[in-house]
């Protein structure tokens, strides 16, 4: 198994539907040990999604507070000593951030969806370093509204290409210290974060029909993704932001 013995944590997990779940159960069944970090009201959720993992860690965090980021990291080095790497799907804009018109964002909203949404990589990967004395792996998820207007994308689309532009940044840095940084951009996929967004039943209609391959993506293939990644097969690749959308990103339309 192309992880056996490697130690990593996942941020984000919600329920069995989400895409930290799907990277962490591909990562565990591909030999990893893995720690689960999850806000407090998915507490339920995941220790019920934790029977399927081997020996795994959950633990609480909040990424807008450092000194719970630091807890986790505390116990990860009595737990795991090292760790091979990390797994950032977390993303948060208001409601009213995501409807209607851009323009109207206010600076709590912008402010918001920048620390959750982009900020929290750079604030998840940071105490990470001192356990990654082997190199490894860091990666994050993102979207095409980074880079195109998206409908009822608005204030995250702006965020998350702020979180591509940190990938690129942050393997600059940590590319001497054999660390590697990349984001996948996933096409449309049901989520709760997904649901939340107005339309989105039509996003995922309109995908899985104009895309290459001319259906959905499946979320065994964010976590199939995700492994070449986070194993020694994705070893040169680093800064990237890798398109997994079944070749949505490729149509002229």
């Amino acid at each position: 198994m192309i992880l056996t013995g490697k130690t990593g944590i996942v941020f984000g997990v919600a329920d069995d539907h989400s895409n930290a779940w799907a990277i962490a159960k591909a990562a565990n069944d591909a030999g990893a040990r893995v720690a689960l970090a999850y806000v407090e009201r998915f507490e339920k959720n995941v220790r019920k999604l934790a029977e399927e993992l081997n020996a795994p860690i959950l633990l609480t965090c909040d990424v807008t507070d450092e000194s719970q980021i630091q807890a986790v990291y505390d116990t990860l080095a009595k737990e795991f000593g090292t760790l091979d790497f990390v797994v950032h799907s977390i993303a948060f804009a208001r409601r009213q951030d995501l409807e209607g018109t851009f323009i109207k964002t206010d600076w709590e909203g912008f402010a918001t969806a920048m620390q959750v949404s982009a900020y929290s990589l750079l604030a998840v990967t940071r105490p990470a370093l001192p356990l990654m004395k082997n190199g490894g792996s860091v990666i994050t998820l993102s979207y095409l509204g980074a880079e195109r207007a998206m409908p009822s994308y608005n204030m995250m689309g702006v965020a998350k290409a702020a979180l591509e532009a940190c990938v690129r940044y942050l393997a600059a840095d940590l590319g001497p210290q054999n660390i590697r940084v990349n984001a996948l951009s996933l096409g449309p996929i049901r989520t709760l974060a997904a649901m939340g967004v107005k339309g989105f039943r039509d996003m995922l209609k309109n995908a899985g029909e104009k895309n290459a391959m001319k259906r959905n993506l499946e979320q065994r293939e964010v976590g199939g993704s995700a492994l070449m990644l986070l194993s020694d097969a994705g070893s040169g690749i680093t800064g990237q932001t890798i398109y997994v959308d079944c070749g949505y990103n490729i149509m002229g339309l």
